[in-house]
């Protein structure tokens, strides 16, 4: 793939990765990103992975944009392609889906023709790929949910959103790990801490790995939440492609 630099600003450049919203795409940032990592080029302070960019900034004083987009350039020259997808973890989410919780199944089934089992089936039935961390500490932005249940955001976005909900915008599904504002389909909650800033990792999910969503009745999620309070409940997940499971 040919890559293509944009300077932002003075301290910033942004590497287009073509404008195909993919796994393929995905994997060709993570891999990029690594090798930044690795290498710990002079003057190179971050970088923001996004759906078909990274952002990297920079400091002007130890490196000129010249300059840098030559390494970059030479980094994308001798990256190896490898299968990081059957090297991710794949995190189980348990959701309580529709009623107070997910008070927006019901127009999400509406608008798609389709009952509101139909929607959490759908809903559920894969492993969706993170592909970048933002707007709010730990909010994950999914890929791949299905046409099926796709639906437009709210034309009027509520003032607050419980932490751990679950929705829908547009073709994409995500979940608010906080409380904010927002204008997302909910269609459920999960106990799960998404962001839990008393914890030594305080974010739990990371791009690169895989969120599959399980439906859980009320009487799990409630005892599911206590769990959590308590500090004792351990997010089950494996390695895609794999057999074994492992706790965090």
């Amino acid at each position: 793939m040919k890559i293509e630099f944009h300077p932002l600003g003075d301290t910033g450049i942004q590497v287009l990765f073509g404008s195909d919203i993919s796994e393929g795409t995905n994997q060709e940032i993570r891999l990029f990103a690594d090798q930044l990592k690795k290498l710990k080029l002079d003057g190179v302070i971050e970088w923001v992975p996004a759906y078909t960019t990274l952002t990297i900034f920079y400091q002007p004083d130890k490196i000129i944009y010249k300059d840098l987009c030559k390494k970059l350039e030479d980094i994308q020259k001798r990256l190896q392609k490898e299968d990081l997808s059957s090297n991710s973890t794949v995190y189980e989410i348990p959701v309580l889906y529709g009623g107070e919780v997910g008070p927006d199944l019901s127009e999400v089934a509406s608008h798609n023709g389709c009952t509101e089992d139909e929607v959490i089936s759908i809903h559920s039935a894969k492993p969706y790929l993170i592909y970048m961390m933002g707007f709010v500490p730990g909010f994950p932005y999914l890929g791949g949910m299905p046409k099926k249940i796709a639906t437009p955001r709210r034309e009027n976005p509520r003032a607050k959103i419980e932490a751990g909900s679950v929705g829908i915008a547009g073709e994409q599904t995500g979940v608010y790990p906080l409380e904010t504002p927002g204008g997302w389909q909910i269609i459920g909650r999960t106990p799960v801490k998404l962001y839990d800033p008393d914890n030594g990792e305080p974010i739990l999910l990371s791009a690169g790995s895989y969120i599959r969503f399980v439906p859980v009745d009320q009487k799990e999620y409630d005892e599911i939440e206590q769990a959590v309070a308590r500090g004792e409940y351990k997010v089950k997940s494996y390695a895609k492609g794999g057999a074994h499971d492992e706790d965090r």
